[in-house]
Parts: structure tokens; C-alpha cells; sequence
């Protein structure tokens, strides 16, 4: 079950909710303006009076939400436009370090392609399908792959790739130099 995780209509929506609240609000006001003007003393003898102001107090508010509303609607998509930008810088920094994994091992452009792929989550027969390769030609590269890198298999790998993007490896190296001397 795959869930949209950006919606480009919701803005759209609530910019909707927000101009029928303002015709709402307007709609309010020109009754009231004429409730107001030429009317007000026939009104007031019938007991309408107070009508006109609860209309203009309820156009009031109406219009304090439509603000309060645009101003949460602007922050939130400023918020949206900076997670997204953060996002983007995330992932360029993740990529980094995963290449500079990489060239650390010295992979061949196969091996490269095969860790790339392999990192993706593609299984061993997807790789070769993707690479237009054999089954038996991608494990070889795994295997190689997983001798340069020092581990044994796809789980050790990730884990140590996921070590390394929370900066825990090289923690690791350290105190292990620092145990050792």
C-alpha cells in the first residue's frame, strides 16, 4: 500500500476554503452595510438593529480567520519548500558518502554499478537483468564487492555503509587505533 507523499492539490484546497470564506465574508459585509445604511431607523423600530451588528461582528471574525488562515497557509508552505530543500540536501549528502565508500574499496565501474544496485535493494537477479548480465557474473562482482569492503554478505555491507552515514565506523577506527597503541 503506497501512500502519495506529496498532495499538489492540498494548497489548491485550502486557497479554495479560504476564497469562499472571503465571498462569505463580503456577502456579510454588504448585508450589513445595507442593513446600515438607509434602513437603520425603520430597523430599529422593528427590533433589527442588533441584527446588523451580530452580521458585522460575524463579518469581522470571518475575516480574522481568512488572515490567520493565509498566514498558516504561507508558513506552512515556506515550511514545506525548506524540508524539502533540506531533504535534497540529505540525500546528496548521503550519496557522498556512499561514493566515497565506494572509491575507498577501489570498485571497478561493474563492481560499482552492482554495489549501486545493490544498495537500491535489487536482489541478485535483478542486478543481472538491469546490467544485462548473468546471474552467476553479478555474484562474482557481490563477492568481490563484499571482499573489498571487508564483509561478508548484503546485510554486513549495509550495516557498515549505515555505520559510516551516522559517523560510527570511523569512531570505531579511532578507538580501535586508540586500544591498540
Amino acid at each position: 500500500m503506497s501512500q502519495n507523499r506529496q498532495d499538489p492539490a492540498q494548497p489548491w484546497i485550502l486557497i479554495a476554503v479560504i476564497a469562499v470564506q472571503a465571498l462569505c465574508a463580503a456577502v456579510f459585509l454588504g448585508d450589513m452595510i445595507a442593513d446600515l445604511s438607509g434602513m437603520e431607523a425603520a430597523e430599529t423600530e422593528q427590533g433589527e438593529g442588533p441584527h446588523a451588528y451580530v452580521e458585522g461582528l460575524a463579518a469581522v471574525a470571518l475575516l480574522a480567520a481568512i488572515v490567520i488562515e493565509t498566514r498558516i497557509l504561507m508558513w506552512l508552505m515556506r515550511r514545506k519548500a525548506h524540508l524539502e530543500e533540506s531533504l535534497n540536501s540529505a540525500q546528496a549528502a548521503v550519496q557522498e558518502v556512499i561514493d566515497a565508500e565506494f572509491a575507498n574499496w577501489s570498485l571497478t565501474p561493474a563492481e560499482l554499478d552492482v554495489a549501486t544496485f545493490l544498495v537500491k535493494g535489487l536482489s541478485t537477479s535483478e542486478i543481472a537483468a538491469m546490467r544485462g548480465s548473468a546471474e552467476g557474473t553479478v555474484k562474482a562482482q557481490l563477492n568481490a564487492i563484499y571482499r573489498k569492503s571487508g564483509t561478508g554478505n548484503r546485510a554486513e555491507l549495509m550495516s557498515l555503509l549505515i555505520d559510516t552515514l551516522m559517523g560510527r565506523r570511523q569512531t570505531e577506527v579511532e578507538e580501535g587505533s586508540a586500544r591498540s597503541a
